[in-house]
Formats: structure tokens, C-alpha cells, sequence
């Protein structure tokens, strides 16, 4: 079954049902979301409206830490996920996606960036006194 984002299922102001007058169209047409896992490195692409290429993170093992304090970036190993408080599903099976807590060998970093969209992970070094 694919995700539709059409209104014709809505019902009329006066409560009504609404007959559908057409079928579904291609620029209705959205995606199941990709729930990235700690693992190899893979990413895949799909095509989206106007040509564009969005690329998704399915699996990650690396990365991209900045440290606040120092100002510097180092692509650094995920040892583990240690929250993800956009779902407690996503935290019990170690989603990543933004705002999710990873464990690193440089500290616990907060992710910034959205691997099911962007295809990159980024994160932020948190602080001993944020944690």
C-alpha cells in the first residue's frame, strides 16, 4: 500500500461524504519513512518532485562529532544509541533519527542532521552537566 497525500477522503462541510471525482496523482504520492540503523554504510536513493534525487540513510557507522567548546568536527565510530526520545519504539529498537543520543568513543552526542533525508548524520558532543 503506498502513502497517498490526496484530500479526497475528507467529508464535505455539512458532514457529508465526499465522492472522489478522480483517481490518485503522482504529485499526491508520499513515502514510508526510513528508520536508520546502526550498521554498514548504506544509503539509497529515490526520486522526488521536480528531478530532485533525495538521498536516505537506511544504515550508519560513522559519525560526523562536532565539539562546541573547541569549534573542531572528527568523523568518529557509533558505539551504540543510547536515546531516541522522538519514539519510545525507535529507542527500544535503536532508530536513529534528529535528536536521538548516540555513544561515541569522544562522549555522548546529540544528532542534528536527519539521515532519512538529508543522508548524513551529524551530531553535537553534549556536555557532562547537559547529560
Amino acid at each position: 500500500m503506498s502513502v497517498w497525500h490526496g484530500d479526497l477522503h475528507k467529508k464535505k462541510p455539512s458532514g457529508g461524504k465526499r465522492r472522489p471525482y478522480r483517481g490518485k496523482r503522482k504529485y499526491e504520492m508520499g513515502s514510508f519513512p526510513t528508520e536508520t540503523t546502526l550498521g554498514e554504510h548504506v544509503t539509497k536513493a529515490s526520486r522526488r518532485k521536480g528531478g530532485n534525487v533525495k538521498v536516505r540513510l537506511v544504515s550508519a557507522k560513522w559519525v560526523n562529532v562536532s565539539n562546541p567548546e573547541t569549534g573542531e568536527t572528527k568523523k568518529v565510530e557509533i558505539l551504540r544509541v543510547v536515546k531516541n526520545p522522538a519514539n519510545v519504539d525507535y529507542d527500544r529498537r535503536g532508530v536513529i533519527t534528529r535528536g536521538c543520543i548516540v555513544e561515541t568513543p569522544l562522549g555522548t552526542a546529540r544528532v542534528t542532521s536527519r539521515p532519512g533525508q538529508y543522508g548524513i548524520l551529524n551530531a553535537v558532543l553534549i556536555s557532562k552537566r547537559e547529560e
